[in-house]
């Protein structure tokens, strides 16, 4: 079988918090993982808000073959990085348990 292939590559990072000095939590994130697939949008809408600022706000699924991911990521604790823009991690999906392919909806949060 012939895989996914795809034109953009995916950095998987988790979430990881740490103290500084004084105890304030500080956040950082780190790569975890790396994909190769295609990203297609779902759905989404630019609008303008109350006080005219423009707010972007769309869905996307990204599709890449099937790997096993390490037991870190979670989409509770994880985002994706894909051509210098983030995305929040909804839902990690194999289709039917089937080990084919990975469908990671993604939610879009801004430039990096």
């Amino acid at each position: 079988m012939r895989g996914i292939g795809g034109n953009a590559v995916a950095d998987i990072q988790v979430k990881s918090i740490t103290r500084n000095e004084i105890g304030e939590q500080e956040v950082t994130w780190i790569s975890e993982d790396t994909l190769t697939g295609w990203l297609d949008l779902s759905g989404g809408d630019s609008k303008y808000t109350t006080y005219n600022a423009k707010v972007q706000e769309s869905t996307h699924m990204f599709v890449a073959d099937y790997k096993q991911l390490s037991d870190m990521i979670k989409a509770e604790n994880s985002r994706m990085v894909v051509n210098g823009q983030v995305y929040d991690i909804m839902l990690i999906d194999d289709p039917m348990g089937m080990h084919e392919q990975l469908e990671i909806y993604l939610k879009y949060t801004g430039g990096q």
